[in-house]
């Protein structure tokens, strides 16, 4: 497996894994309303290549404010059904985590499934509001920096929204 840095070319590619793993309609979900107009943070947005040049699986990252608060919001990630069960899903958001911390971003969210993120670290966040309609159980972090979830909450805005 080759784990590397998403590159233009690879759009399509990238995007045809995410229709294959995620229902029709996924770019209607309120997350994707944070993402209109703003651009990945292209060092966090990963593609993981297998030994016949295949992709197996991708991860993007997207900088949001949550309160006015600088925040990355994780996703999506996804891995092709062919490669599902081998952990690769793991390793994309280990490595993407221990990427984001090395450049200075202390906070991290998603919205999704809390028994299948807690084994990365991620809690439910209290206080943090999603657009709607997000159920508020799914909201989770992770403080890459001690501490950097702590007296932080507001609703989640996009990142050239006025914060």
């Amino acid at each position: 497996m080759d784990l590397e840095r998403e590159e233009p070319a690879d759009w399509w590619e990238v995007e045809a894994l995410y229709d294959l793993c995620f229902a029709p309609g996924r770019t209607a979900l309120s997350s994707y309303r944070l993402r209109d107009d703003v651009p990945p943070v292209p060092e966090l947005c990963l593609c993981l290549w297998d030994e016949t040049e295949a992709l197996a699986g991708v991860i993007r990252y997207w900088p949001v404010r949550v309160g006015g608060r600088p925040a990355l919001l994780l996703g999506p990630v996804a891995v092709h059904p062919t490669r599902q069960g081998e952990g690769l899903a793991g390793l994309l958001i280990r490595e993407s985590l221990r990427r984001a911390a090395k450049l200075g971003w202390s906070r991290v969210m998603l919205v999704g499934d809390y028994p299948y993120y807690r084994r990365f670290g991620f809690e439910k966040l209290t206080g943090v509001t999603m657009p709607p309609p997000t159920n508020p159980d799914r909201v989770l972090g992770i403080a890459l920096t001690p501490g950097a979830w702590d007296g932080v909450a507001g609703t989640v805005t996009a990142w050239n929204a006025a914060g």
